[in-house]
């Protein structure tokens, strides 16, 4: 490493946030961004440690060690080749990845991890800044075509990867852009439509086709899909959503996480929706049910839409704020997250269970809730108890249910393909990421269930390796 105590001298800065009462007036990104001269001190910090169990906690293995010491040293393009080689995205991930390897960092053993997620950032900006990405198209092709249902970060990273290898690829996305929830599902103020336009760009500069508002099996036949292409990869998500089957849940005012942040993407982008369709916080109390990411991100958006007030209720118990004995270094560890959306305001509630939605008029106006404790029962499994007297409501104008998803969707192309479903509901696949189906593969959530971004880069990269490999018999793709 460029020094070998650099752990020792420099202590982990976070990367900055604009202010929030500056930043909770428009949907730009909240991040500042450090100086070089910062993300090398940062980058220093990486120890030479032996065994960098970083790579472990990467789904995409990253070159975390190596590419930190050629920041250390100042060779930005040697970082950013050896970046590229492994992640497709990165600068999707540096925005939006939980940082898995940072958890698995030998230095977060007994100090604070390296800040990875932040110089990968660095690393791919710089690259963009100078100049250091451009289109590169295959010098030759195979003549073989295919076809990439879905164009979250699964399609995209499958569909980069197989281009690379020579053969002509289409993507297909039922939406009116291409992105899936890169584009509909992340606020903007975590990730700007411009970064994910900067890279698509690219993309089919170098030869990739995208058809847009395709919903394949509807609009395109399943039949002719076949016929067409020599392979095909489904990488549609897991779109059903998790409901909460309470009383009062067909009161107006109660949405699903996805509807409202769809909206509020399109409306960011300069998109228009219709009155009567409209899911608006502003001036309303807004509670949002589930406590992840996704709901986090629903109290931003309220934040910014001018909410009276949010609260984010969760059913299971507050995360501790340390690693427990059941999630040991390496492991990634169930702690309390805070996201930029929390700092800028509201109430987060935990072990707080809905018992029914009152309304007034056909709305919703109330929940009506009540404490809950996990036990153990006689098989070690844990048992949800209502705490007697703990009841209580909270007034609500606006309800948001960001309580995750099921698995993908069943009815038309998996149901008309006939593909098998895991116990959980995903599409089974072989070792290989085929289907039952010959030359129907799949991958990302719509075949291991909800994830993370990284995951799904991941997933993407080897699902393209073996389709690769069975249309040519070989193949030169990384599995990771």
């Amino acid at each position: 490493m460029g020094d070998i105590k650099g752990f020792l001298k420099v202590k982990r800065q976070n990367i900055q946030y604009r202010p929030v009462c500056e930043r909770v007036k428009d949907f730009q990104e909240v991040t500042i961004f450090p100086s070089q001269e910062h993300s090398r001190d940062q980058a220093g910090r990486c120890m030479d440690c032996g065994t960098p169990f970083c790579h472990w906690g990467c789904p995409v293995g990253n070159y975390i060690p190596e590419w930190n010491d050629l920041m250390f040293r100042g060779n930005w393009e040697k970082a950013w080749q050896l970046l590229e080689a492994t992640n497709n995205f990165p600068e999707i991930t540096g925005r939006l990845c939980p940082a898995t390897c940072e958890y698995a960092c030998a230095l977060g053993v007994n100090d604070d991890a390296v800040t990875i997620r932040e110089n990968e950032l660095a690393i791919i900006e710089h690259a963009f800044k100078t100049g250091l990405i451009k289109p590169c198209p295959p010098q030759k092709r195979t003549g073989r075509e295919i076809a990439v249902v879905g164009s979250g970060p699964t399609g995209l990273a499958c569909a980069d990867q197989l281009n690379q290898a020579g053969h002509l690829v289409v993507v297909f996305e039922k939406s009116a852009k291409s992105g899936g929830l890169l584009r509909y599902g992340i606020p903007d103020f975590k990730l700007e439509k411009w970064i994910l336009d900067r890279r698509l760009e690219i993309l089919k500069r170098e030869g990739i086709v995208f058809v847009s508002s395709m919903n394949v099996g509807r609009d395109y036949p399943i039949a002719k899909l076949s016929k067409d292409f020599s392979a095909v990869c489904l990488a549609t998500g897991s779109s059903v959503t998790r409901d909460l089957k309470a009383e009062g849940r067909e009161l107006k005012g109660i949405h699903f996480a996805l509807d409202y942040l769809t909206q509020a993407n399109i409306r960011a982008s300069g998109g228009k929706i219709a009155v009567d369709k409209s899911i608006d916080a502003k001036g309303k109390k807004v509670v949002v049910i589930g406590g992840g990411d996704t709901g986090a991100d629903c109290v931003g958006i309220a934040h910014r839409q001018g909410a009276k007030y949010v609260v984010q209720i969760e059913l299971l118990p507050k995360p501790p704020e340390y690693r427990s004995p059941d999630y040991p270094w390496p492991k990634y560890p169930s702690i309390l997250k805070t996201s930029t959306s929390h700092q800028e305001g509201g109430e987060r509630q935990w072990s707080i269970a809905t018992k029914q939605f009152q309304g007034e008029s056909g709305k919703v106006k109330k929940l009506s809730c009540v404490r809950v404790e996990f036990e153990k029962d006689a098989q070690g499994q844990s048992v949800i108890k209502e705490i007697k007297g703990s009841e209580f409501v909270i007034e609500a104008d606006l309800v948001i249910i960001a309580m995750g998803f099921l698995h993908t969707e069943h009815n038309g192309l998996v149901k008309d393909l006939g593909l098998e479903l895991d116990i959980k509901g995903n599409v089974k696949t072989d070792e290989n990421y085929m289907t039952k189906v010959s030359g129907i593969f799949s991958a990302g959530d719509m075949r291991r269930g909800q994830s993370l971004v990284v995951w799904a880069i991941s997933e993407g990269r080897k699902t393209a390796h073996y389709i690769d490999k069975y249309l040519i018999g070989k193949t030169h793709l990384p599995k990771v």
